[in-house]
């Protein structure tokens, strides 16, 4: 019975992950403006890995595998938001209608 509802919650997660993918997917090809497909790619990034991550640690249980699974969960998140904030302030910095595109907060 216990590996039903193990298997209940891993299928849940992976499905749940699976769809966060899908649709930064579609949020990437469907957006037309380059900061809101890395904002799509972002966030389908952060939250569909920690999805997927968290099906495979209980599908697999405790072990050596889940450890290095969360360790490179967390490389991810370290990186993910860095690259993406670098290449936002890169198409600030040089598209031409950016100030068209982007809503400017006022000072």
């Amino acid at each position: 019975m216990l590996e039903y509802i193990r298997f209940g919650i891993f299928a849940v997660l992976l499905l749940a992950g699976l769809l966060v993918e899908v649709t930064a997917v579609l949020g990437v090809s469907r957006f037309r403006y380059s900061l809101n497909r890395i904002h799509a790619a972002g966030m389908g990034d952060t939250m569909g890995l920690l999805l997927i991550a968290l099906a495979a640690i209980v599908y697999l249980g405790l072990n050596a595998v889940t450890v290095k699974i969360i360790f490179i969960v967390g490389f991810f998140w370290l990186t993910g938001p860095v690259s993406g904030h670098l290449i936002g302030r890169l198409v600030s910095e040089t598209d031409e209608h950016f100030d068209a595109e982007a809503k400017l907060w006022k000072r």
